[in-house]
């Protein structure tokens, strides 16, 4: 069991060093047929009539097998731009469409005014109900997407919003901002139950707290904090253990009838949420009870704050970034994990056991949906909030420092770049989860209880004979029990191949096109003589086709910037909040350079931290977590400045 465990943790390194010695197997066996006088197709040709048909170590096979696994990693390649192009696509035009009733709306309610009437819109121009405007992806058929679009009054109070900000040493103007953005929504007051997930690691952690709590303490539902402890044996410090600690701490407060309608939701320090966001979530709960408890709902990301401010390598990486987690959540998707922000019921998290705490839960957003889906084995709905969520690109602080100050961007955008392929990890986490599954096929009756009361991370099955017991003595009366869906492999083996393409396509693609270059000149075009030539053709077409689209990608991308940053500007200037606030506008002619910037990127950010991050796993899986720079609002000062920031350690 130990060598197992060991293996899965290093899966992505041991593949990695697969294809190193396959490439090396071949290349070495080129060469060395070079060096005796003839080419590979020669060699080929003359063992051919002596070899054995079903013979899978000749020279002949090693290469077949290398040329078939390069057209195949290379066909993954050329999905996953397409996959992002085509829901960036759909993203884009439902935002534009839902601009347009809002525009619409906005418009109606000032006729109103000007005749002096005190009615406002009804339910039934608020809520639209449309397969074109649909603001789901999920598998389930005959289900309608019903979406609150415009109206966020019109949420039902009966919803509970459960807000969860981890953070450590983030400046309090951070938080502040972040906290004036959720205290704008119309719904704040009424349904927003905010905790600032505090780390006791911090210096005067206490107090920071307080000041925020007293200071926001009539413009929500409630406001808390919790503390996180710094000596909890087998934690690694992170966003996971942190937002670990505060869901144990809020699930004390809901009552076992309350929590049927409390939804989690976990965002980083700097996530700016537009109001129609918890509106929509609330909408999505409300009108699809069958899988209101077994649903997760994530967002895109946009980074719209300071693009302007960081260079191009650095902007680009992370329009990239968001570009991964958009490609799941296209219309009809059913396999889309979340990128920093997303929400999900609380009995969902009293389900799994709420957030793991280890080192294999660094990357806490995909750890979290890993976790529910194989709970649900793979039944897990997911649906797409169509309310982008506004970030600040990763900064070292170098604005204005010239070629060192790039240098400090793009350092500390590498740093994020490891922390993000040190989610390698969860691929083992992955192989483990589906290894039980298959083992507990036939056992369909689960049961949990209330987070809080719950022992850390359970998320097994209990067999009948014991929920019976427990029903008839009354000893855990709080219990809930549910029956499962068998698994659902379609999904398991998407799900597989969403994790290849995170967490190995990089690497992989790196060794196979500097190893079938290195063959191709070494066979001088003799490959095409045991008919694999076509084959490095295909590779060189689709490998120009996937820079094409990420190309198409970045010219898709312009608009949705555009839509994002103006419904952000505009509800911020309808609060109050400008003043000092940073709007990053694109503008073509100013970032054509980004378009350039995508070879580089790939490297620098994807090949390069992904290769170190599978052979540091070899000798530890433990990561140092590092905060990063955030551009915060600033108070009278000039809008385009930047603070500075200590870039602080978690150790």
């Amino acid at each position: 069991m130990f060598l197992i465990t060991w293996c899965s943790r290093r899966a992505g390194g041991l593949a990695m060093a697969g294809t190193i010695w396959l490439t090396y197997w071949v290349i070495s066996g080129e060469r060395g047929h070079q060096l005796h006088g003839y080419k590979q197709h020669e060699s080929i040709d003359s063992l051919a009539s002596n070899a054995p048909t079903n013979n899978l170590v000749g020279p002949s096979n090693r290469v077949r097998v290398f040329a078939y696994y390069c057209l195949l990693i290379h066909l993954l390649v050329a999905i996953f731009p397409l996959r992002s192009n085509w829901a960036l696509f759909t993203i884009t035009k439902s935002l534009q469409k839902m601009a347009h009733i809002a525009t619409a709306s906005r418009d109606l309610d000032l006729a109103h005014q000007r005749r002096g009437s005190s009615t406002s819109l009804s339910s039934a121009e608020t809520l639209t109900s449309s397969r074109e405007l649909t603001s789901s992806s999920c598998s389930e058929a005959g289900e309608s997407d019903i979406e609150l679009s415009v109206d966020s009054e019109m949420t039902p109070n009966m919803i509970i919003h459960a807000i969860v900000i981890p953070n450590y040493k983030e400046e309090n103007d951070t938080l502040r901002e972040t906290l004036e953005v959720l205290a704008s929504h119309p719904q704040a007051r009424a349904t927003y139950d905010v905790y600032l997930a505090m780390e006791q690691r911090e210096t005067d952690v206490e107090n920071k707290a307080m000041l925020l709590v007293n200071e926001f303490m009539r413009r929500f539902r409630s406001i808390s904090f919790t503390v996180h402890p710094s000596n909890i044996p087998g934690e690694l410090a992170g966003k996971g253990s942190n937002l670990a600690w505060a869901a144990r701490q809020l699930s004390q407060r809901y009552t076992p009838a309350q929590r049927k309608d409390v939804i989690v939701t976990g965002i980083d320090a700097d996530s700016h949420l537009l109001a129609n966001y918890f509106t929509l979530v609330t909408t999505m709960h409300v009108a699809h009870p069958r899988t209101a408890t077994t649903t997760l709902y994530s967002a895109p990301i946009i980074f719209d704050r300071n693009a302007h401010n960081v260079p191009a390598i650095v902007r680009v990486a992370d329009i990239m970034w968001s570009a991964a987690g958009m490609s799941g959540l296209h219309e009809g998707s059913y396999v889309a994990p979340p990128t920093s922000v997303y929400s999900l019921p609380l009995e969902l998290v009293d389900r799994v056991g709420g957030w793991d705490c280890d080192s294999e839960a660094i990357g806490e957003d995909l750890h979290m949906y890993l976790k529910c889906f194989f709970a649900l084995n793979g039944n897990l709905t997911v649906r797409t909030v169509l309310s982008p969520v506004s970030q600040t690109n990763v900064t070292g602080g170098g604005r204005d420092k010239g070629l060192r100050g790039i240098g400090m961007d793009m350092k500390a955008r590498y740093k994020q770049a490891l922390r993000h392929m040190w989610g390698a990890l969860d691929t083992g986490y992955a192989l483990r989860k589906m290894a039980e599954v298959w083992r507990e096929r036939k056992h369909t009756s689960r049961a949990f209880r209330p987070l809080h009361t719950s022992p850390d991370g359970s998320d097994g099955y209990i067999p009948q004979a014991q929920l019976d017991i427990s029903n008839r003595t009354g000893f855990f009366s709080d219990i809930v029990t549910d029956t499962l869906e068998g698994p659902d492999y379609t999904r398991i083996f998407v799900l597989f191949h969403r994790l290849f393409e995170a967490h190995f396509l990089p690497v992989q693609m790196t060794i196979l096109v500097i190893g079938s270059t290195l063959y191709l000149w070494l066979v001088d075009g003799a490959a095409d003589a045991p008919g694999i030539g076509w084959i490095f053709g295909v590779c060189n077409v689709l490998r120009t086709l996937g820079f094409i689209e990420v190309g198409l990608y970045l010219f898709l991308y312009e608009k949705f910037h555009k839509i994002c940053v103006e419904t952000r500007e505009k509800e911020m200037s309808d609060a109050g909040l400008t003043k000092g606030m940073h709007f990053s506008h694109r503008a073509p002619k100013k970032n054509w350079i980004d378009y350039f910037m995508v070879p580089l990127v790939a490297t620098a950010y994807g090949s390069i931290p992904c290769a170190q991050a599978l052979i540091w796993h070899f000798w530890t899986l433990d990561l140092v977590y590092t905060v990063s720079k955030k551009v915060t609002r600033q108070r009278g000062k000039s809008v385009s400045s930047t603070p500075e920031k200590k870039v602080e350690t978690m150790v």
